[in-house]
C-alpha cells in the first residue's frame, strides 16, 4: 500500500530549475521517484543539471523557456504532454532581484529605479502568474494537481532595502490565495494552490549582503540572525520536506496558504 506522502510516478515542472532552491528540490524530487521537467533561461545550465540528476539515477528533462512570455511557456509544456502525458506539479521558484529596485544604505526610496522595480515585479510575479496559468489550466483539464509558489519573509513585513522585491512576493502571496479559491470552486478542489515563504538563506545573489569575505556575518546578516530564534540561516534542502508535503495526498485538504520555513523569523516579536 502507498503511502499518501508517496510521490513516485508525479511528473513536476520546476520554473528556475537551474538555482540553488530550484536544483535543491529537484534532487529531493527526483530522489522520490518523481519526474523533473526543469525550465530555465540558460540552456548549459538546464543541461549540468539535468545531467547532474539523471546521474544519480533520476529521470529529467529540460528546456529554455522564458516565464514572461505566454507564448513560450505554451510550446514548451505542449512539449513536455508530448514526452511526460501529464503535468503533477508545478514549482514556481524562478524569481530574482536587481540593484535598482534594492535601496541602498546611502540611497532612500526616491533614489528607486521604476525601469528596475517593474524588472523585479515581473519576473517575480508575473513569471508565476504566467506559468500557472499555462499548467494550471492543464491540471484543470486532467482534474489533478499541486502548484506552489514561492513567497518570502519580505512580503509579511517591511524588510528594508528590497522594496521591488517585498512588492512582488507579496503579491504572490495574494494570488496563491486568490487562485487556490478558483481552482477550488470551479473545478471540484482537485487542483491544490500553495506557497512556502522562505525565511533567509545563503545564495549567489545575497551572498555579499550577508557575509563578509571573511565568513563573518555584516551587519545586516547580524540583524537578520538577531530575530531568527534559531541563530542560524537556512539551507535550500531544509525547504524541500515542506514541498513534499504540499506536494503528496497527504495535504489533500491544504490549499490556499503561505507555510514559512524561516527558524522561527515570523513568529519573533525581537523583544
Amino acid at each position: 500500500m502507498l503511502s499518501n506522502f508517496d510521490l513516485k510516478g508525479k511528473v513536476a515542472v520546476i520554473t528556475g530549475g537551474t538555482g540553488i532552491l530550484g536544483s535543491s528540490i529537484a534532487l529531493s524530487l527526483s530522489n522520490s521517484g518523481v519526474k523533473i521537467v526543469i525550465l530555465g533561461r540558460s540552456i548549459e545550465k538546464i543541461e549540468t543539471v539535468t545531467s547532474f540528476l539523471n546521474n544519480k539515477g533520476g529521470d529529467a528533462i529540460g528546456f529554455e523557456c522564458n516565464v514572461l512570455s505566454k507564448k513560450s511557456i505554451k510550446n514548451v509544456s505542449t512539449k513536455i504532454l508530448e514526452k511526460c502525458g501529464k503535468v503533477d506539479i508545478l514549482l514556481n521558484a524562478a524569481g530574482g532581484n536587481m540593484p535598482g529596485a534594492t535601496i541602498g544604505e546611502n540611497q532612500n526610496i526616491f533614489d528607486l529605479s521604476m525601469d528596475d522595480f517593474v524588472k523585479v515585479t515581473e519576473l517575480n510575479l508575473n513569471g508565476s502568474v504566467i506559468s500557472s496559468l499555462v499548467f494550471g489550466e492543464i491540471m484543470a483539464n486532467q482534474e489533478s494537481g499541486v502548484i506552489i509558489n514561492y513567497s518570502s519573509m519580505t512580503a509579511d513585513r517591511a524588510i528594508t532595502r528590497v522594496v521591488g522585491y517585498s512588492a512582488a512576493k507579496a503579491a504572490i502571496e495574494n494570488f496563491t490565495k486568490w487562485m487556490s479559491v478558483e481552482m477550488a470552486l470551479k473545478f471540484n478542489g482537485k487542483v491544490r494552490v500553495n506557497a512556502i515563504a522562505p525565511g533567509f538563506f545563503i545564495g549567489n545573489q545575497n551572498r555579499s549582503l550577508l557575509l563578509n569575505d571573511d565568513g563573518s556575518y555584516t551587519e545586516r546578516g547580524n540583524t537578520i540572525i538577531n530575530n531568527t530564534p534559531m541563530k542560524r540561516f537556512g539551507k535550500a534542502e531544509e525547504l524541500n520536506g515542506a514541498i513534499h508535503f504540499l506536494c503528496s495526498d497527504a495535504a489533500s485538504f491544504i490549499t490556499g496558504v503561505v507555510l514559512p520555513i524561516d527558524g522561527g523569523f515570523s513568529a519573533f516579536s525581537g523583544v
